[in-house]
């Protein structure tokens, strides 16, 4: 109409009838290619992650975005759908991009160790190795364990013997919880979610030997 007629903005808009705040109006919309990049690393890191863990994550990191939009997109990537495809695949693409350790205190692997008293009573032991060394830093037994006894038992050695780059653990709820990845983040540790393919989820050695009753005790009665 304004090529056509050669009226001005305000005479057409008055015309048709239609708002010239609205002509003028330019969207504000960013483009969420990044964002979208983001959330689905996120994803392929931590398989488990639902959209209000992925938020916290992305606020943590320096993004400002609201809840809604990252459930849209979340949503609109099908990452609600991603566990329609078997975990063993998901690890297994993960298994691929692991680095080897090439110095000691360099890469650590940890996991849970299940035994049970004389009486019955049944223990966790808290086991971390050194994947280069075999070193064992950490062997720590008690009757519960939750992500901030995870968080105590790994800071502990740490402050000891150093930081590694990268834990590989499982998808345990001590290791994926909330205190576990703010630990991580804070310490600049990398929690490598991945399953070896032998019957431990992260320790590397394909066979576990079970504590004998009388160890087991002596390590009860020393915790």
């Amino acid at each position: 109409m304004l090529a056509d007629w050669g009226v001005s903005i305000r005479r057409a808009c008055r015309a048709l009838p239609f708002d010239t705040s609205s002509y003028h109006y330019q969207s504000r919309r960013t483009d969420p290619a990044f964002l979208k990049k983001r959330i689905k690393e996120i994803c392929e890191t931590h398989v488990r992650y639902g959209y209000r863990r992925v938020y916290y994550i992305l606020r943590r990191d320096g993004w400002h975005v609201n809840m809604k939009k990252v459930y849209r997109l979340y949503r609109e990537l099908g990452l609600p759908l991603r566990n329609k495809t078997p975990k063993r695949q998901v690890k297994a693409k993960l298994r691929e991009d692991r680095a080897p350790a090439i110095r000691s205190n360099d890469v650590w692997a940890m996991d849970f160790v299940h035994d049970q008293l004389a009486t019955g009573r049944k223990l966790r032991i808290l086991t971390v190795v050194d994947t280069f060394s075999r070193l064992l830093p950490v062997i720590d037994p008690r009757f519960s364990y939750r992500g901030e006894d995870v968080v105590a038992t790994l800071d502990q050695a740490c402050r000891r013997i150093g930081y590694p780059k990268p834990i590989r653990v499982d998808n345990g709820s001590e290791f994926i919880s909330r205190d576990m990845d703010l630990w991580a983040y804070q310490r600049g540790v990398i929690l490598e979610l991945a399953s070896p393919p032998f019957g431990s989820p992260a320790l590397p050695s394909p066979q576990t030997t079970p504590l004998s009753k009388r160890s087991t005790a002596s390590c009860a009665a020393n915790a």
